[in-house]
């Protein structure tokens, strides 16, 4: 109709004006209505025939761009639209004929800012002078048409977000101006009612600096500084946190790049890795892309607004391009892979399957020796690792040093314990450090900060501690002694014993220390932690701290106080600042740098023969006072969330508290968050990606004792001498006459520490042959864990597996009487010793290795796979694989599975025409356990196979090995947000 009457001007206005009126009313519903019945193509034909006229209808004008201007955000190709039919010069000519007509430019700039949403446009308006026509229309603060200040700012921001129309900006000096813009708007705005129009000014230099010319000019107009200062007089009020968010946004952008203060991203630790032979698999060790969370979640870079409270856990949807839609990889192909008389080889580790119990009940054997699988290549590999000069024992002489030990007074100043080690006790301070006499070959001195004794007693053997002070006014009036012996802290846990574990445990780090909490062992403490509520603008606080560091450099100390990289750095003891270690089993810390007097950065290690994976942390920290906060920064983090945005906390252990019979690992922390910095990360290091920056955790602690020796860790640490210990305590305390326990060495690692493998079962009802046939004939179940290193809380899980096997509840004795538990609780041994968080010592990530494992390089995995390979062959197949892991940006309990047809429904594909048959049982575990299992979330689980978990043990076990119930266990290393283990405060 409107194009039939087009020479009846009155009619096509009240039209017009009917349409208005609709759209207004009936908002975006009514617009996408308009726009499927082709009203966008009209009303741009109408606006040609109409700009034919001389001079133009300017009602007409107004009222066709104003009804352009509200549906055109319906219409995704309008912008096309626009740019064939010739509408671009119309509204743009407009807009230059008549500047000081508000009320038709307001409308003509509304419709040139939906035009802009399409780049090409964006260009083509460029090079007809949009941009600088945009900059005659804005200027310094007035109240009048502000109206049009607002759009044409809007306008100007969608425009320059072109890169060319970038760069004409800046070419024009227009960044100095939009800044002075801003600063006079700030200054006179005084009551915030034009806040909109402030914002607008920033989204425009948020646009320009989208490019390095504009950053560079933003920092030389001094917009650092002029941001800093006006959203610190924001931040008063509540109202003005988007200008003050914007702000922040854009100096965190333009602040300049730097890289971390080390002198190689890899890692401070090197291992020789084994010369493979040419004819072998051929290994990439070396600039590795970095793989994703866990098993089964992706990391996608993503730039969050500031104080986004909503939380990133939500499931992300997969990438349908990475998702298996190939039916016939889908489909489970049992494999074996090896020659089955190579597999025999694993007999060995079967005897449950030949025992007959006539004579008498398992002989439980002493570990095997480092050749215990007669295998050639892993006799050629032996070989090789006996070559090594850096898998170096701790230090006899410094365990017998740490043997002796022990908190009972002395008279002396100095007491000596064995040949080489030295309990010095300082006049100056209250510690007791613990130090060789005389230098070791292959051990750097020791350092362990431990404290002086008093009348207190931990147990039978206990390192060096802090005087207790709540014990010190007790002893005085009583003068009886408190005595927290080592059953108290757990059943399982032994402090000699640990040492004598230490002491064969092989370090590339060669350590030379044992941390306290690992040798006195800890309790949970006594209440309730509930997730951390986060303070609204406590991240953009830290952020802004930060900034202070470039507006205000003369404040910055810049001091290294701690550097793996040089050991000969060190501090003046009278300098007032805090002393770091993380020399010892699974400590990373790799270089602390004090900031301010109170504020430290710290770098942690990468994984050793890598460089990258930066999470996992575990350090000591002395020398402190108390009521003063301290806040860390570790800044080389590299996940682009984090559970520390979400409640999560660090870990601390106070030695002080320990002595005070409190012997705790507890979460601490205020201020807590995790954000993107200003270090860049190298393309190698990101895996081929540039422009990567890494990230901060930050948090604030305050402590409770002075001088206190306290130690933080990312979660609670299980090292492997621990694992040792409670296996050997299992062990030696379960009852041989119900309970079959066996122990083996599996094989030995890179560095050459035992890799133990574990079978629990229940002893047959007596000798006779149906009893015996039951015992023999019960389904596996195939456990594993700690293929991660940094993933602790999967060791913590496996350790309580263990026990509850071991127990002598109801429920685990009727487990061990229907099954055989094969377990292997740690899969990588070297790289949980090593304080690595990913990988082994080949720089690898095992679980990526399941496919095609090399028995050189991946010694754990290859024959883990082959004992399941060997069950597949004699037709014993496990009932249950399910692989123990720990995820950082989830709460609570969950499973990743193996289904075809899930996997299918998540695709393109229709999977009911895929004529697939599968049995639902990969989904009866989940679901007992959600039922089961307060901390077990079903709906975070899920059975889909994607391409790039093809390599992992879960999917490997499900398609090669043919274990329909083939798991990853994911816990979280954060806490929960339902059932019972919800805590509120």
């Amino acid at each position: 109709f409107l194009l039939q009457n087009t020479k009846d001007p009155q009619t096509i206005l009240n039209i017009l004006n009917i349409l208005i009126e609709v759209v207004s009313v009936g908002g975006g519903r009514r617009a996408s209505v308009l726009v499927t019945k082709g009203g966008t193509q009209i009303l741009l034909q109408l606006l040609l025939t109409a700009s034919k006229d001389s001079p133009p209808n300017e009602e007409l004008m107004v009222l066709l761009h104003t009804l352009l201007a509200k549906i055109g955000p319906k219409d995704k190709k309008i912008g096309m639209k626009a740019r064939i039919n010739g509408a671009l010069n119309i509204s743009l000519n407009l807009v230059k004929q008549n500047l000081q007509n508000h009320r038709l430019i307001l409308p003509c700039l509304q419709v040139l800012r939906v035009y802009s949403t399409n780049s090409v446009n964006a260009v083509s308006l460029g090079k007809n002078g949009v941009v600088e026509l945009m900059f005659k229309i804005i200027g310094p603060f007035s109240k009048k048409n502000t109206s049009l200040m607002k759009v044409a700012l809007d306008t100007l921001a969608a425009l320059l977000k072109s890169k060319t129309n970038a760069r004409r900006a800046v070419d024009r000096g227009y960044v100095q101006v939009l800044l002075t813009i801003y600063v006079d708007w700030h200054r006179h705005d005084s009551r915030h009612r034009y806040m909109l129009i402030r914002k607008g000014v920033l989204q425009c230099i948020k646009s320009v600096t989208n490019i390095k010319l504009g950053r560079k000019a933003f920092i030389d107009a001094n917009g650092m500084k002029i941001l800093y200062n006006t959203s610190q007089e924001c931040l008063a009020v509540r109202t003005l946190d988007p200008l003050v968010n914007t702000s922040s946004l854009i100096m965190r952008k333009c602040f300049p790049k730097n890289r971390l203060p080390l002198p190689t991203i890899k890692s401070a630790f090197h291992f020789q890795l084994p010369v493979i032979p040419a004819s072998g698999p051929v290994a990439q060790l070396y600039n590795l892309p970095p793989d994703d969370e866990s098993d089964d979640n992706d990391d996608a870079e993503t730039e969050s607004e500031i104080e986004t409270e909503n939380d990133d856990d939500k499931d992300q949807l997969f990438k349908n391009d990475d998702i298996e839609t190939d039916i016939n990889k889908l489909k489970p192909r049992q494999e074996l892979g090896r020659p089955i008389e190579e597999l025999k080889m694993y007999e060995r580790f079967f005897p449950e399957l030949s025992e007959n119990f006539q004579v008498k009940r398992p002989a439980f054997l002493e570990l095997p020796k480092k050749d215990s699988i007669k295998d050639s290549s892993l006799h050629q590999q032996n070989d090789q690792r006996n070559l090594l000069p850096s898998c170096q024992c701790l230090s006899q002489e410094i365990v017998k040093g740490l043997d002796r030990i022990s908190l009972q007074n002395s008279a002396k100043n100095d007491q000596h314990y064995g040949t080489g080690c030295i309990i010095k006790k300082e006049s100056k301070t209250s510690l007791t450090a613990l130090a060789c006499s005389k230098p070791c070959e292959h051990v750097s001195p020791c350092g362990s900060s431990l404290f002086e004794g008093s009348s207190v007693q931990l147990g039978k053997l206990c390192c060096t501690g802090v005087d207790s002070e709540e014990e010190d006014s007790r002893s005085s009036s009583s003068g009886e002694q408190v005595v927290l012996e080592v059953s108290d802290v757990s059943p399982v846990h032994d402090c000699d014993l640990y040492i004598e574990m230490v002491k064969t445990t092989k370090s590339i780090p060669e350590y030379s220390e044992v941390a306290y909490p690992d040798y006195f062992g800890h309790i949970p403490p006594p209440f309730k932690e509930p997730i951390l509520e986060r303070p609204y603008g406590v991240q953009r606080t830290k952020i802004s701290q930060d900034i202070e560091r470039l507006i205000h450099q003369n404040d910055i100390i810049d001091r290294v106080v701690y550097d793996l990289d040089n050991l000969s750095c060190s501090v003046p003891e009278e300098a007032d600042v805090l002393k770091f270690n993380s020399k010892f089993e699974s400590g990373n810390l790799r270089k602390v740098i004090q900031i301010r007097k109170n504020e430290y950065d710290l770098i942690l290690n990468s994984d050793i023969n890598s460089n990258h994976y930066h999470q996992w942390f575990y350090f000591e920290v002395s020398g402190m006072k108390t009521g003063i906060g301290y806040r860390f920064n570790i800044i080389n983090c590299e996940k682009s969330n984090s559970q520390f945005n979400y409640g999560m906390q660090p870990l601390m252990y106070s030695v002080q508290e320990a002595l005070n019979s409190r012997p705790c690992w507890t979460r601490v922390g205020t201020d807590i968050c995790y954000y993107k910095n200003h270090f860049s990360r190298s393309s190698i290091a990101a895996g081929g990606q540039k422009g990567k920056s890494y990230y901060t955790i930050t948090f604030t602690v305050t402590f409770q004792h002075k001088d206190d020796v306290c130690y933080f860790a990312y979660h609670y640490p299980y090292t492997y001498s621990t694992l040792k210990m409670h296996l050997q305590k299992l062990e030696s305390m379960h009852n041989p006459q119900q309970i079959y326990f066996r122990q083996d060495v599996l094989c030995e690692t890179l560095a050459g520490n035992s890799c133990p493998l574990v079978t629990i079962t229940a002893m047959p009802e007596s000798n006779y042959y149906e009893h015996i046939c039951q015992f023999r004939n019960r389904p596996y179940v195939f456990l594993s864990a700690r293929v991660h290193p940094g993933e602790t809380n999967a060791s913590w899980v496996m350790k309580g597996t263990l026990e509850y096997l071991m127990s002598n509840n109801p429920s685990a004795q009727c487990l061990r009487e229907s099954y055989i538990f094969k377990i292997i609780p740690m899969l990588n041994p070297d790289g949980v010793i090593s304080g690595n968080h990913r990988c082994s010592l080949s720089g690898e990530d095992l679980n990526r290795q399941w496919q095609n494992p090399n028995p050189d390089l991946h010694p754990t995995i290859y024959h883990a796979k082959g004992l399941l390979q060997y069950l597949a062959a004699i037709k014993r197949l496990p009932l249950v694989y399910c692989d123990y892991h720990g995820h950082s940006r989830k709460k609570n309990v969950f499973m990743y599975g193996c289904s075809i047809k899930e996997t299918m429904w998540h695709t393109n594909v229709n999977a009911a025409s895929c004529d697939l048959m599968e049995d639902p049982g990969y989904k009866a575990l989940p679901k007992i356990l959600s039922q089961t299992a307060p901390a077990f979330c079903m709906g975070s689980c899920s059975f889909v196979v994607e391409k790039s978990k093809e390599s992992t043990a879960r999917v490997v076990v499900w398609r090669e090995i043919g274990v329909q119930r083939s798991y990853t266990m994911e816990s979280t290393l954060c806490g929960c947000d339902q059932g019972k283990y919800k805590v509120r405060k």
